[in-house]
């Protein structure tokens, strides 16, 4: 399920790119999901494993920038010529409550771009160095923008900000074209790099060794990688909810990748030299994380049984 909501992601964005030219909706949500699957599937049977991403990460870091960039402007641009929004959180007070925890693994779900400089960084000497100036940027000037989209977007168009902010925004069609095309294929990328630990696991598991151009090694990539994403995609159409899946997403990965294990990993390492006041520290973050990883991931569930109900399955949101 970690997944799906990548998938869902790159197909909400080239549908965006569909009905920005064509307005006969021909074509539906689950179509352009099944496209992004097939995508998917290429690409992970191209890119054997995470060091071969290389160039990729570059490519991602630009397409990051691309859509920061224009959502960014856009939004700011809207929130400049309308003046009436609603701010209010719609629903019962519990409700809120399970809005405002599932949104909070949401936020996060924008931090797995803090993976592409943190890898790109163990590329040269000295490693770890490098990769903490990496770490260091991304979590001060580098989550700048990021909050950015987030703030300026819910100040321009206020509680009815939809889910895929770039459905929201008016703009020259080009651009916004430019900016739902980066999406995609960063989705694409992006879904590789955190379903890199799962093919990497199948590949030890049945023993995958050699060339990775081997017509053995190359069959099993696409039986097995594809049949992993196959089923992710079909998923993926039957319950389409973007923002649930993301809430999901950063509850049970980014959340868990990014706080939790970056934290007890450093403690780990840096037992014998940290003082008690910095071990103190970790164990906090440590335990406060675990508990807001268990909560978003009730609430994203809770919001999926919900959607579930309220629209059929295959819908086109």
């Amino acid at each position: 399920m970690i997944n799906c909501g990548f998938i869902i992601l790159a197909g909400s964005a080239l549908k965006a790119v569909y009905v920005l030219f064509r307005d006969d909706h021909a074509m539906k949500l689950p179509h352009f999901i099944a496209i992004a699957g097939l995508v998917c599937a290429v690409f992970a049977i191209g890119v054997p494993h995470l060091s071969a991403l290389g160039m990729w990460l570059v490519v991602s870091t630009i397409l990051s920038l691309i859509f920061i960039i224009v959502a960014i402007v856009l939004a700011f641009k809207d929130g400049v010529k309308t003046h009436s929004r609603d701010y209010e959180i719609q629903g019962s007070p519990l409700s809120k409550l399970f809005t405002i925890t599932a949104a909070a693994a949401n936020l996060t779900f924008v931090f797995n771009t803090g993976m592409l400089p943190e890898i790109q960084a163990t590329v040269r000497q000295p490693v770890e160095k490098n990769m903490m100036k990496a770490l260091y940027f991304q979590f001060t000037i580098g989550v700048l923008p990021m909050l950015a989209v987030t703030f300026i977007g819910y100040w321009a168009y206020g509680s009815s900000t939809s889910t895929y902010l770039l459905n929201s925004v008016t703009g020259p069609l080009w651009v916004k074209a430019l900016a739902n095309i980066s999406a995609f294929l960063q989705s694409v990328i992006c879904l590789h790099i955190f379903a890199s630990p799962t093919y990497e696991y199948m590949d030890t598991k049945f023993g995958v060794t050699g060339s990775t151009l081997a017509v053995k090694n190359l069959t099993f990539r696409i039986m097995a990688r594809g049949g992993y994403l196959a089923v992710s995609t079909l998923l993926s159409a039957l319950l389409p909810f973007l923002g649930d899946f993301m809430s999901f997403t950063g509850a049970v990965s980014t959340i868990p990748l990014t706080f939790i294990l970056a934290n007890h990993m450093y403690y780990k390492a840096k037992n014998n030299k940290l003082n008690p006041m910095q071990k103190l520290w970790h164990w906090l973050n440590v335990v406060f994380f675990s508990l807001m990883a268990v909560a978003a991931a009730i609430a994203a569930l809770r919001l999926i049984s919900v959607d579930s109900k309220n629209f059929h399955v295959f819908a086109d949101l």
